[in-house]
């Protein structure tokens, strides 16, 4: 199997290629040659193709065909408080590029499993649950309207038998580097980093906040498995969130203390911005039983979740005994 990782050099498109190369398949198949694409790739996994560049240009996008990957994890994206700030941008990016980006897959004469990173953007924020498959969707940022259209796209190019889709709709994965990433939800991550460091944090949401959080490891997790799944026919949409673990801000703190010391409940600030907690600290709780029949997870409590999110190193559970190197 040929596997081509777009927004490689990503936060999640790293613990996600990492994972690829300690497990060296997806499923019950081998990964024979991975691609990695990004504007920037730094140093490349060992054993990788670089494919360096914009996606929204014509020569990476023919390197890509070159390449002809048998699965593809499409990543790359503007995230969505710059994506809000810069409309062209967001479009360029999320929307266009994502769509010639299909297209120049369903090329291909048998067509590729395609993992789209959805996000749950697109679900409308102030709703008071629980969210079902049934909910409409109602993106409140232009992120979110982005990432669903690209979602009907996907499933489209699938009942067209062009490609083998799959979206996975992404909640909020910590813990981020700190330095400025652009997305809104930002202040999930610095909490973890500053009370695991004995730093004062504060905090844009109150206490009671609640949100849906799952680790950069797990996320990985999720998407591997989401490429191996055996998708019906009958999932016209094949969208689905991934399980969540549903957590309001004092709950997350109580985790650090447990894990830190009681000192750290202290250390932060409650300073909440009405809008700001509007859209990501009214997260309800979350219908995800249609996910986890399909052998998605979320991290298992929030204890799990801090050590999985504060970890440079895949935790066991999520690497086979042995490694199976690329």
């Amino acid at each position: 199997m040929k596997v081509l990782v777009t927004g490689a050099a990503g936060f999640i498109g790293r613990h996600l290629v990492e994972l690829l190369r300690l497990r060296g398949r997806v499923g019950t198949q081998a990964v024979q040659a991975l691609a990695v694409a990004d504007q920037h790739l730094g140093d490349l996994p060992a054993g990788a193709v670089g494919l360096p560049g914009d996606l929204g240009s014509r020569p990476v996008r023919e390197s890509v065909v070159g390449f002809a990957p048998d699965l593809v994890f499409h990543l790359a994206a503007v995230p969505g408080g710059a994506a809000e700030e810069d409309y062209a941008l967001g479009r360029r990016v999320n929307l266009d590029a994502t769509l010639a980006l299909f297209e120049c897959l369903a090329r291909r004469e048998r067509p590729p499993v395609v993992v789209y990173a959805s996000s749950i953007a697109v679900y409308a924020s102030g709703e008071r649950g629980p969210i079902t498959p049934l909910t409409p969707l109602r993106p409140p940022l232009t992120y979110g309207a982005h990432k669903l259209a690209c979602e009907v796209l996907l499933a489209d190019f699938s009942r067209r038998g062009l490609l083998d889709g799959r979206s996975l709709r992404l909640p909020g994965i910590v813990a981020r580097p700190r330095a400025h990433s652009g997305l809104a939800s930002a202040f999930m991550s610095e909490l973890l980093h500053a009370l695991a460091n004995g730093e004062r944090c504060r905090c844009p949401v109150s206490a009671q906040a609640t949100a849906w959080w799952m680790s950069a490891w797990c996320c990985a997790d999720n998407l591997l498995r989401g490429a191996a799944l055996a998708v019906s026919g009958d999932d016209g949409a094949r969208a689905w969130p991934l399980p969540v673990l549903r957590l309001s801000i004092a709950q997350v703190v109580d985790a650090l203390a447990q894990r830190y010391g009681q000192d750290r409940q202290a250390l932060v600030e409650y300073a909440p911005q009405p809008a700001l907690e509007a859209v990501f600290g009214r997260y309800p709780v979350l219908d995800d039983k249609a996910s986890r029949a399909l052998g998605l997870s979320d991290d298992g409590s929030p204890q799990a979740l801090i050590a999985n999110a504060l970890t440079r190193t895949a935790p066991r559970g999520f690497v086979p005994q042995v490694s199976l190197l690329i």
